[in-house]
């Protein structure tokens, strides 16, 4: 018998940090997505896309249906993307306000996030920042975003042993196979809600 190798059909996925420290653990998780995809996880490219370029929504800076040269790159870099990975930090129980702002601008009509396949990963605390995910998932339901429901990724960064190095990149062996399962589970999902 023959071994097949199947190929994947590759999926575009834009990332997005919610937070805009330069150090930040949840950046580090983006760039070790990154390389798990370009390592081990194939079918999948992902782009990072910044954030901290976007000025704060609001609407008397949108013309007749244009927006700011910011906000219409980020908007077309998420029209193009088959799905998105969020990297969302918590702040007083929610999400980010960096990240509120991308989600609200890309939400304007019309509505660059439709349809979307999408994943959440974040890390904090105790709980990981699993409020801001459960927030997050609350307006992407209005937002006809589509989140894999598992594996849940909310990571306490400060129980040992250490995940991050002192520049926020992920070192953590286990962690690295927890966000592969993440980038895998998006995969899948994704090429189900495109019905491939």
């Amino acid at each position: 018998m023959e071994a097949t190798n199947e190929v994947k059909p590759i999926i575009k996925v834009a990332a997005i940090c919610g937070s805009l420290r330069e150090g930040s653990y949840h950046r580090g998780l983006i760039q070790a997505a990154i390389q798990l995809s370009q390592e081990s996880v194939k079918g999948i490219d992902i782009e990072y896309v910044e954030i901290d370029q976007l000025p704060l929504l609001n609407t008397d800076l949108e013309g007749q249906g244009t927006f700011p040269p910011e906000v219409e790159d980020f908007r077309q870099k998420i029209k193009e993307a088959d799905s998105v990975l969020f990297a969302s930090p918590e702040y007083n129980f929610s999400l980010a306000a960096p990240l509120k702002n991308a989600v609200d601008w890309a939400s304007r009509p019309p509505n660059a996030w439709a349809n979307k396949a999408a994943a959440i990963i974040s890390t904090g605390g105790s709980g990981g920042g699993e409020r801001a995910q459960y927030h997050l998932r609350q307006v992407g339901v209005f937002l006809d975003i589509h989140f894999i429901n598992k594996p849940l990724f909310c990571l306490n960064a400060f129980e040992p042993p250490a995940k991050f190095d002192k520049d926020g990149n992920l070192v953590n062996a286990e962690t690295k196979d927890r966000l592969k399962e993440v980038l895998l589970a998006l995969h899948e999902f994704t090429l189900r809600i495109q019905g491939k």
